[in-house]
């Protein structure tokens, strides 16, 4: 739920929180966060730990930066995210302040509290952004839906069992159950 205010938000007044406080700034609008459950981070840990061996098994060209990892969309100063996995492909993206521009990659973890902005605010953002392969990752209802938007198809959804491609790294499979076990 976004804080009310007239005005709209910069990156200075997400820079500006007290530490230890998380949001994120959507067209202006700031979005508490809440701290995440044990099966949240578990997700984030062992998605970060699959991917990264991967893309360094292949020498790839790739960065995978978990949250809280700063992501500043459209190089502006109304739209700044974290991400629960962020995996950048071009090194110029990337500066101290994280990175700038469109991640290749973003996947998100669906927690009760961010249902609504997993699944339609940021969809719609990393859409318009040029995210190329957005994840969202559903715990409460054990599946995975995978938008490729520079594919331009309908979004794939497996169940946890099932075997999902990162499209963007040759294809990788990850199946989530094998990643909580």
């Amino acid at each position: 739920m976004p804080l009310p205010r007239e005005n709209r938000y910069t990156l200075e007044d997400i820079f500006n929180l007290p530490n230890g406080q998380r949001a994120e700034l959507i067209d202006g609008q700031i979005y508490m966060m809440s701290p995440p459950s044990r099966m949240h981070q578990k997700l984030v840990s062992e998605l970060n730990v699959a991917l990264t061996n991967y893309i360094k098994s292949k020498g790839g060209p790739c960065e995978v930066y978990p949250a809280p990892f700063a992501v500043i969309l459209n190089q502006d100063e109304d739209t700044y995210v974290e991400p629960d996995i962020s995996v950048i492909c071009s090194k110029e993206k990337l500066s101290d302040r994280g990175c700038e521009g469109a991640p290749d990659m973003v996947i998100e973890i669906v927690s009760p509290s961010s249902r609504r902005m997993d699944y339609s605010i940021k969809n719609g953002l990393y859409a318009q952004s040029g995210v190329r392969e957005y994840w969202v990752v559903d715990p409460e209802k054990e599946r995975t839906i995978v938008y490729r938007y520079e594919d331009d198809e309908a979004p794939v959804i497996a169940a946890f069992n099932q075997s999902v491609n990162v499209g963007i790294l040759d294809n990788l499979p990850i199946t989530i159950a094998d990643l909580l076990k």
